[in-house]
This record gives C-alpha cells, structure tokens and sequence, in this order.
C-alpha cells in the first residue's frame, strides 16, 4: 500500500482534525529518530503506511470503547493512533527510560492528558487489573506476550496482536500451552502479514473449558 493509499483510507475515516494530529504525530516520531531508534530507520518514509494505518486498522477487530493496554508502545504505535481515532482510555506501556519521555511528550503535545497515560516500567510489574483490550506490536513472541500481560485480562479481554509474517508460526508454537478463542486475520498493509486475534485466554489447564484455535 502506497503513502496515498495510506492516507486516503484514513481521511476516509477521521475527521480533518484527527488527520492533522496524526501528521503531528508523525512529525514528532521522525524528529525524535535522531535521538532514539523509535521506529526502524527504513519506515520513516512510509510512515502512513508501516506505522498510522498498520495502527488504525486494528480498532476493527476491538471494541468501539473501554480501557485499552497497548504494551511496548515506543514511538506509539498502535497506541497513541487508538487514543487519537477511538473512544477509549489508553494505557501505553513502555519499560524504556527515554521512550517513556517520548510518550509523555507526545500525549502533551497532542492534547491527550484527559484519557492517554503512560505505565512506565516492566508489564509484570503492573498492579493485576483488567483491561477490555490489549494490543501488541513488535513486543514479544506470542508465549511471552500472553504471559507476561495474563493478569491484566479477564476471559472477556480482546487481544489484537499484529504478528506481521509470523503470525501463523507463532500461534502453531503456542498450541499445546494456551488455549481461548483465536483467530487470524489479513494486514490491510502488507499482503504477507497478519493480527492475532483472541479471547476467553488462558493457560491450558486453567479450569476453564477450552475453546478453539483456528
């Protein structure tokens, strides 16, 4: 998908006004790439594409509201992007000093302090509560990721994890020790690539009846 593609798709779909954040928004990820490696350096000329729509499209497969965890957020992706289209409150996790500033300073600049916060520390340290959505890119092998974020869901938890080309693979590894509702969906942005999508989570052996993974 092209750069106009990209954006075409999104202005079809946002206000004007949200458009012109999500530009900030941008601006501020590839200033802030010569201090810190946010994004990779290769995608900062796509950022519509690789990183605002790869975001965006997510919200179609989660609730229209509810409190969101994006885990790993970094440069923001999927997580400030939500915060910006969606009707949720955002919690961005990040365990990196220098990314957690960037955060910080972007949820200001972008008028978001009224429902966007940062969680600034390792995921397994979060106080046990549940969140309504959970999202993942680029964090952690799937095992890792439900494990480390388990007790921040309840059975009703939609994860939306984009998995990129691995996706498959991933799911296939975790078979024998998770078990929930999953399902695997196409990247709107890249052909090969593609989102995990689950619910009803748990350990195999959790004591709760298993559903199916397909």
């Amino acid at each position: 998908m092209t750069e106009a593609d990209a954006r075409a798709w999104l202005s079809a779909r946002v206000p004007r006004e949200t458009m012109a954040k999500l530009e900030i928004l941008i601006k501020l990820v590839q200033s802030e790439a010569q201090q810190q490696n946010l994004v990779a350096a290769s995608t900062l000329a796509a950022m519509w594409s690789r990183h605002v729509l790869d975001s965006a499209q997510l919200l179609d497969y989660a609730p229209a509201s509810g409190r969101w965890l994006d885990l790993g957020s970094g440069a923001g992706f999927p997580g400030l992007v939500v915060a910006m289209i969606g009707r949720h409150v955002v919690t961005l996790a990040e365990s990196r000093t220098r990314r957690i500033a960037f955060l910080r300073d972007a949820i200001d600049r972008l008028g978001l302090g009224s429902t966007t916060s940062v969680w600034g520390g390792r995921i397994e340290a979060h106080p046990p509560e549940p969140f309504d959505i959970i999202s993942a890119r680029a964090f952690a092998p799937l095992d890792r990721l439900l494990s480390s974020a388990l007790h921040l869901s309840s059975p009703a938890t939609k994860w939306v994890l984009p998995k990129g080309r691995g996706a498959y693979a991933e799911l296939d590894a975790v078979r024998g020790s998770w078990q929930g509702e999953f399902r695997i969906v196409p990247s709107i942005t890249d052909p090969d690539a593609a989102i995990i999508i689950a619910e009803q989570v748990r350990p195999v052996g959790g004591g709760r009846r298993a559903g199916s993974m397909r």
